[in-house]
């Protein structure tokens, strides 16, 4: 895939990820972040796909890679927000 496609393709998973796990609440975040947390998030992804099932995923176009790529986008905002509530947590007690 080119840059251009990673780009939208990361752009998308990491909207869709954010809707998903933000909910009503949602913080909102810039295309960059959006861009940032997709690509990782099918990076991420795949990993976890090649661990669990022992095969290579290559990333395409298609319906398998983008569910893919989306729960690792979760999997990471996930993550990235227990991180962020706990780090608030301890500063509030300071």
């Amino acid at each position: 895939m080119g840059i251009i496609l990673w780009i939208v393709f990361g752009a998308l998973v990491g909207w869709l990820a954010n809707l998903v796990v933000g909910g009503s609440e949602r913080r909102r975040q810039g295309c960059l972040v959006s861009v940032l947390v997709g690509v990782l998030g099918a990076a991420l992804g795949g990993f976890v796909y090649r661990l669990a099932t022992g095969q290579e995923r290559h990333f395409e176009f298609d319906f398998p890679s983008f569910g893919v790529a989306i729960l690792g986008a979760i999997a990471l905002l996930l993550v990235l927000r227990l991180v962020s509530a706990i780090g608030n947590r301890n500063r509030d007690r300071l």
